[in-house]
């Protein structure tokens, strides 16, 4: 059955449904049919002398279907589709370089195969690069769904509308938050638990930018937090963790607690202690 049928043959179907957002069960299979297609085995997929899969077509029949959900316009379905497809090739490639970023960084990764199958961290940034894409797109609610379904699975939560560049690596992973409006550079590293968040959540500013900007070759360790539209981290800094930010650090820089040390003596607590049991 060739595309232009097929939709054909969908809008029919569905020209007198109230829908207006996809089927959750169908978009989540899509997502992680669409991540073992690109990665279920670590082969170039997208050269010039390779002619695409049955996998491939019946893929695009599935998202078309999911877009019926959203738009009911025929030529808004196949335009959007062939946009999203279009663009795998350029998105592939990026999620290499995300790939081999995490094995030179990560001392546990032992292959480019374990990083792709076995990753969260690497799953979620999949994830994120293909939302970004239907963000970009101006498709609503799609992205946001697969978004938190990479959420459930991995406990990281990117939003699509967020700005990540190249090779870009998390390492764990689990509780890492990172809002609509964070502009991350390149050659980023990020730990568990970090917060690239908002100062302030008032509706009104949903327009405006909330989010840091993380600038190229910077590592933030676990548990930091950084917050603000306006705090601009520079280039090849090094965030410590449990770190609050809430401003600009010049490039460069480190910022990071001082913990001290007391050995214990027989008096072990220098001030009085109060509580009651």
């Amino acid at each position: 059955m060739t595309e232009t049928i097929f939709i054909q043959e969908l809008f029919q179907r569905n020209r007198k449904s109230n829908h207006a957002f996809p089927d959750k069960a169908l978009a989540e299979n899509f997502i992680d049919d669409l991540f073992n297609f690109l990665f279920g085995s670590y082969e170039k997929k997208f050269n010039s002398a390779e002619k695409l899969t049955a996998e491939y077509h019946e893929l695009r029949h599935t998202f078309s279907a999911i877009l019926f959900e959203l738009i009911r316009e025929e030529d808004q379905v196949k335009k959007h589709t062939s946009s999203f497809f279009d663009a795998l090739p350029a998105i592939y490639e990026a999620l290499l370089k995300d790939a081999h970023a995490v094995l030179a960084f990560d001392p546990a990764a032992q292959s480019i195969e374990e990083v792709l199958v076995a990753y969260p961290g690497f799953y979620a940034t999949a994830i994120y690069r293909l939302s970004n894409q239907l963000y970009r797109q101006q498709i609503k609610t799609l992205p946001r769904l697969f978004a938190e379904y990479a959420h459930s699975k991995t406990g990281i939560d990117i939003h699509p509308g967020a700005s990540i560049g190249a090779s870009f690596a998390i390492d764990h992973g689990t509780g890492i938050v990172i809002g609509e409006t964070t502009v991350i550079g390149e050659r980023v590293k990020i730990y568990q638990g970090v917060t690239l968040g908002a100062l302030n959540v008032d509706k009104e500013l949903a327009s405006i930018k909330r989010h840091p900007t993380i600038e190229d070759d910077v590592i933030i360790y676990s548990g930091a937090t950084i917050l603000g539209g306006n705090t601009i981290i520079g280039a090849g800094s090094i965030i410590g963790g449990n770190i609050w930010l809430t401003h600009s650090v010049a490039a460069n820089s480190v910022v990071y607690h001082k913990s001290e040390i007391k050995i214990k003596d027989k008096d072990p607590f220098p001030e009085p202690l109060n509580f009651v049991i």
